[in-house]
């Protein structure tokens, strides 16, 4: 009897043991879905758009943002393989300036290529619901940069991250959640100051951030022209592309972001279609800088952006350091409500004063370039009588300008610990809420109910270019088809 009690309390534990061991491999999906507003489906809108374009609810998807348009993009993986535009998200508020993210408290949100797993997603946010994007990442760490907790949430505000509202950061998270319970192990996040187009390299091409801009354009042709995600990898500080192993090489090359470049190639199909789109853009850049593109004026105490369909419904509200993008879906004509609820303590971007635009230095392009082609030099013009006698009784001369400089108020380092946020608008700000782990005790309905957004706009397309490649993803491939969340739960045991 004692022996039989013995050996059911031994298997009891060995049970109890195993089913701990389960809960931990899987604890970062069982804690994707832990509250209502995390298990919310993805709107029955979206659902046809996805069938529509030949893709799976479930299948991977990658996000893109860009500072400048305020615009954030989902693309999903088709049944092809391949990755085809879902749906443009209008950001609702960024904040800093155009460029990567350097330190602590500098207000910036990052650039550059993160990745995503289901640890990063916050189902208990302060914001409603977020992402962690990963920054730094070792590129980031390689270079000494500082910062963490740099989320895309809700709520509209913003202190490094992108603010997307309660209601769009709903749809985002479920798409990115439905992904994870597909078999995705990790989606991409590809962060940009802008579109990189030939028009937008011309208007920064005196911006100091420039080779760091060209460097992550690599990573964004390579998708623009595969339509796949880019592998990425890091040495000798910077960004390496789809890098495989050299022929002959017997394994994979070892990569670290502060050491020496080890041996690789990258895919001759690959290489081909982005050098050829390269020349082109190379070639329409070099026409507009000729023909004199204006460059971009420059940040006169301007705090980030906010997309013009949020901007037009705040009152006093400017759209700061962002301009209209290209997606024909986000005109403001298609959003007659607002694509979700901005909160009545949203601080948006204010334009520059007066006095901070006439003490701004003049804007001028950089020189040419000594193969481009100038008029000979000519002998400085004789004065004439009237300006030479206005010069001896003392009316003449150029008075010297004044500049002033702003300094951007600095972010917390923990979130409990925050000011108030400072910002450049002459109204007071309220502190933002904290951002907080999973183990925050606000409950969903501290936050207006989700319900799709009455004025959504039309999901956009875009045609991806002919590719033989259709493989697809590593680890990104769906494993498994459910209908409920206990077999998605089953289903990684």
């Amino acid at each position: 009897m004692i022996n039989r009690a013995f050996v059911r309390v031994l298997m009891t534990s060995a049970a109890l043991a195993a089913g701990a061991l389960l809960t931990g491999c899987n604890s970062d999906q069982v804690a994707l879905a832990t509250s209502a507003k995390a298990n919310q489906p993805v709107p029955p809108k979206l659902v046809a758009t996805i069938a529509e374009k030949d893709m799976d609810t479930q299948s991977p998807i990658l996000v893109r943002v860009f500072k400048q348009e305020a615009e954030l993009e989902v693309w999903k993986q088709d049944r092809s393989g391949k990755f085809g535009l879902l749906k443009t998200y209008p950001i609702c508020r960024w904040s800093g300036d155009l460029g990567p993210k350097v330190r602590e408290g500098d207000r910036q949100a990052p650039e550059g290529f993160y990745s995503i797993n289901p640890s990063q997603m916050n189902p208990q946010s302060a914001y409603y619901l977020s992402f962690n994007t990963g920054y730094p990442n070792a590129f980031d760490r390689a270079l000494g940069r500082t910062g963490s907790q740099l989320m895309v949430h809700g709520d509209c505000s913003s202190r490094g991250c992108f603010a997307m509202t309660d209601e769009q950061i709903a749809e985002i998270y479920a798409l990115g959640r439905e992904s994870f319970f597909g078999g995705q192990r990790a989606f991409q996040f590809q962060a940009y100051p802008f579109r990189m187009t030939p028009v937008n390299m011309a208007r920064h091409r005196n911006n100091p951030n420039m080779p760091f801009w060209r460097m992550i354009k690599e990573g964004y042709d390579q998708f623009e022209v595969t339509r796949q995600e880019p592998k990425v990898d890091f040495c000798e500080k910077k960004y390496v592309f789809n890098a495989q192993k050299p022929p002959g090489a017997t394994r994979d090359p070892v990569f670290d972001a502060a050491a020496k470049c080890p041996a690789y190639v990258v895919p001759d199909e690959i290489t081909t279609a982005v050098r050829e789109k390269q020349q082109a853009d190379d070639a329409e850049y070099a026409k507009l800088v000729a023909k004199g593109t204006p460059v971009a004026k420059l940040n006169t105490g301007i705090d980030g952006g906010m997309n013009p369909i949020f901007a037009a419904r705040v009152p006093g509200a400017s759209t700061g350091l962002s301009i209209p993008g290209e997606a024909p879906g986000l005109s403001l004509a298609n959003f007659t409500p607002a694509p979700g609820t901005i909160p009545g303590h949203v601080n948006p971007p204010r334009a520059p004063t007066d006095d901070e635009i006439a003490a701004a230095p003049a804007e001028t392009a950089p020189a040419p370039a000594p193969s481009t082609r100038v008029a000979a030099a000519s002998a400085p013009e004789k004065p004439s009588f009237m300006s030479s006698l206005a010069r001896k009784v003392g009316l003449g001369g150029n008075a010297p300008t004044e500049t002033t400089a702003t300094t951007k108020p600095a972010e917390s380092r923990t979130a409990e610990a925050k000011p108030a946020e400072v910002k450049p608008a002459p109204k007071p700000v309220a502190a933002k809420p904290a951002e907080t782990k999973p183990a925050d005790t606000r409950q969903a309905t501290a936050r207006p109910p989700f319900k799709p957004a009455a004025g959504d706009a039309p999901a956009t397309t875009a045609s991806a270019p002919a590719q033989t490649q259709t493989a697809l993803v590593s680890g990104a491939a769906p494993v498994l088809q459910s209908n409920s969340f206990d077999s998605r739960f089953a289903g990684f045991k």
